[in-house]
């Protein structure tokens, strides 16, 4: 659906950010305490719709436990540090200290170390031990063999991301992962990602996953769209997959969620991206600025350490509060980052909806000026959204 020429024969269309969009109120509004945030991802309920990334400066066994105390979900990495070292906190306070010149070499060096299954099996027992839902997350070329052993070792969620994925990959040197096959063998609930588009979603859910990614680039330490030029902003990502999904229910009657996956860094970006459809988002920074995180107040993607072609920084996001803080409040700052599911709930009041659901049906207007207009004061003195 073209809606722009970017040149004589070429059409394009235009997308959208969440800084280019605005939630609508509606004559209803809702008391914030009546709202409902819960979501269901693979048959599992969590009261907060938050998915802290799989990622080594956010997610340890630890903080993983955490979020499933707090209502969310922690997923960690099984080509992550913890599942290569014994002693990876060891590795995390190396990463935390090297110059911004030598962290990449010395990245790459320490991810160089295969996953080991012993490590992989007892980082999952470790959280799965403290009773909480356990989720771990793997690339496409190493989830026939990390799988199983998940699954043994109690996993209740197996993730599978990598930058790009779809269901037509073209290889002459391997087999693709047959993801309907993968599916069928696990088991458990498999989530996948990540994508940006209507039909590779479509596709996608017809493999039986359990949910979807959307998102390629927009993560705050991520360098893939300055890299590889791909990506889509992360509003019409989600509003095109999130057809997807109905457009699946309708046809099926299996309704597969949309989890929106990086890019959003405060709580009104969270309610912009439910409200445009997602069920669920997965969020890297904003927990990697909590005091338990393992990165040490640094966060960064995971093909940052990649021995080729890195796509991802080193960023200081600093640390600003425990983690109960940063997810349900009371929030020190005004920035919008903390009590992220506070947030949520205030924004679902007073746009009316009681309901995730209802949520992803408010009015959402394109607003160019949202960020600037009448903020001349706290962007003169870095206050506000302008921290």
């Amino acid at each position: 659906m073209a809606e722009f020429e970017l040149g004589r024969g070429r059409a394009v269309r235009r997308s959208y950010g969440f800084d280019e969009i605005a939630l609508c109120p509606s004559i209803v509004t809702v008391n914030p305490d009546d709202a409902d945030i819960s979501t269901t991802i693979g048959g599992i309920n969590f009261k907060v719709p938050i998915i802290a990334s799989a990622m080594d400066g956010v997610v340890s066994p630890k903080t993983a436990v955490l979020m499933s105390q707090y209502g969310g979900l922690g997923v960690l990495n099984l080509q992550g540090l913890w599942t290569k070292y014994e002693n990876a906190e060891e590795m995390l306070k190396k990463i935390s200290e090297v110059s911004k010149e030598e962290y990449v070499p010395l990245m790459q060096k320490m991810y160089t170390e295969p996953s080991k299954p012993a490590l992989v099996e007892k980082r999952i027992r470790e959280i799965k031990a403290a009773g909480a839902v356990t989720a771990v997350s793997s690339i496409p070329q190493e989830a026939l063999q990390l799988g199983p052993i998940a699954k043994k070792a109690g996993a209740d969620i197996f993730v599978i991301q990598s930058t790009v994925i779809s269901t037509k990959h073209k290889s002459t040197s391997s087999k693709p992962l047959d993801l309907k096959e993968f599916c069928k063998m696990m088991g458990i609930p498999v989530l996948v990602g990540n994508c940006v588009t209507y039909e590779v979603a479509l596709t996608l859910m017809g493999t039986g996953v359990a949910g979807v990614l959307v998102g390629i680039g927009p993560g705050a330490a991520c360098t893939s769209r300055g890299v590889l030029g791909v990506g889509v902003p992360m509003a019409t990502s989600i509003a095109d997959c999130a057809a997807a999904r109905e457009a699946y229910f309708k046809e099926n009657g299996i309704y597969v969620p949309i989890i929106a996956d990086g890019g959003m860094v405060t709580g009104g970006d969270i309610c912009k991206a439910i409200a445009c459809g997602a069920d669920a988002v997965m969020i890297g920074s904003p927990i990697a600025r909590a005091e338990e995180a393992p990165g040490r107040g640094f966060h960064w993607g995971m093909a940052t350490p990649n021995a080729a072609l890195p796509r991802g920084s080193r960023v200081r996001v600093g640390t600003i509060g425990n983690l109960k803080e940063i997810l349900h409040g009371p929030a020190k700052y005004d920035d919008g980052s903390m009590n992220l599911a506070g947030a949520l709930k205030t924004s679902m009041g007073t746009l009316g909806a009681s309901t995730i659901k209802e949520m992803q049906h408010v009015e959402v207007v394109i607003a160019p000026s949202i960020l600037t207009e009448g903020k001349v004061y706290q962007k003169a003195q870095s206050l506000g959204m302008y921290k």
